[in-house]
């Protein structure tokens, strides 16, 4: 804290005060060389606290803590807003000595307050989240949190009197992922450094479910248990779902059995092959989704079973697509190589030597290329 003094020599000395609202502040006023003269203590409205050791104004609040020769010490408990500014020691030599110490209070802002949700919001509105605090000084600063991650919002300040409104707004285009997310916001203030205020607000939105068909069985054979499950999810949940097969009812209800969401076979045969649909319905819309079931023979699929032919299938293509590529460049190749050859021996035949051969060759050449035909 800045230390004030007053005039050279014989000079009280005081320091600045800052104060959180509804604490209590400690002024002490000391004097390095004193001669037995008296030191006061005033509020910023100059109305005398003490003289010395003797309490001028009636006020519960202000107590002593100390008084002698060279120091008055003075405590202003459950201070306000109101106690703020400018307080002065004196020290009554002549002429009288003074220094003035300010004393600043701190707003606490209140605990925030979540406005605008709608309960339960539906998938694909648009609404606006605001959060509000009121009584802080110097004005606070507010943030969002979408499950413990910071999101930005916009915010704004407005004075009252001696204090702070302040407001942040987050807009949102709702969907099924912020089902059950966790929307809070923070109030930060140098005065809460111990206690941070915030109020967190759960949104609940509901939307129209989305079915999908799981299996537990990858290909399915005769005698086999085979569990289908519709994984539908809604808000409300859709339950119960519907199923179907081929477009009309379940045939055989003491085989197939239904179960909330799960479709069981306890022992599959043939005449279960055909397409099973499950329907998810709520107020907000209806989804299907559909499986086509075909019930495999384990004596026809052999030992390696469909996968491992399926892959057979395609390393006997791949093979195949390779061989092809090798043979059609070796013919393409070898037909180039014989055209060279044809070319370098003509006008070999009469020469007398081998250079006459070469040049005859190329002379050849040139004359193929200036060959002109009439018809």
């Amino acid at each position: 804290m800045k230390i004030i003094k007053g005039s050279s020599g014989q000079h009280p000395l005081v320091q600045n005060q800052t104060v959180t609202e509804g604490r209590t502040a400690i002024m002490t006023c000391r004097v390095e060389y004193n001669d037995q003269t008296s030191l006061q203590w005033s509020n910023p409205t100059q109305q005398t606290l003490f003289f010395g050791n003797k309490k001028a104004l009636r006020d519960n609040r202000i107590e002593l803590v100390r008084a002698s020769w060279s120091e008055l010490t003075i405590s202003i408990s459950e201070i306000t807003l109101a106690d703020e500014g400018m307080y002065t020691c004196s020290l009554f030599t002549m002429p009288v000595k003074t220094a003035k110490a300010y004393l600043t209070v701190l707003g606490v802002p209140e605990k925030p307050e979540i406005d605008g949700l709608t309960k339960p919001a539906l998938e694909g509105d648009e609404i606006t989240l605001t959060c509000m605090t009121h009584g802080s000084k110097p004005a606070a600063n507010l943030r969002w949190f979408r499950n413990e991650k910071e999101i930005k919002g916009a915010k704004e300040v407005n004075a009252s009197g001696k204090t702070f409104t302040v407001t942040s707004s987050l807009q949102l285009l709702v969907d099924r992922d912020d089902d059950g997310a966790a929307y809070t916001c923070k109030v930060d203030h140098v005065s809460l450094l111990q206690t941070p205020q915030q109020t967190t607000e759960v949104l609940e939105v509901h939307y129209a479910p989305r079915a999908l068909i799981t299996q537990s069985l990858t290909f399915p054979q005769e005698g086999q248990y085979l569990k289908l499950e519709c994984v539908s999810k809604g808000n409300p949940s859709p339950d119960p779902v519907l199923w179907t097969k081929d477009g009309g009812e379940l045939p055989d209800l003491e085989r197939m059995i239904v179960q909330g969401r799960e479709l069981t076979f306890s022992a599959l045969n043939k005449t279960d092959n055909g397409t099973y649909r499950c329907v998810a319905s709520n107020h907000l819309g209806t989804s299907s989704a559909e499986y086509i079931l075909y019930v495999y023979d384990p004596n026809a699929m052999g030992q390696r079973g469909p996968d491992h032919a399926l892959i057979g299938g395609v390393v006997a293509v791949v093979v195949f697509v390779t061989l092809c590529l090798i043979i059609f460049l070796g013919r393409y190749l070898a037909r180039h190589k014989g055209t060279y050859l044809t070319n370098e021996a003509k006008g070999a035949d009469d020469a007398p030597d081998a250079d006459t051969a070469i040049i005859n060759a190329e002379g050849n050449t040139h004359a193929e290329g200036k060959k002109e035909y009439f018809i």
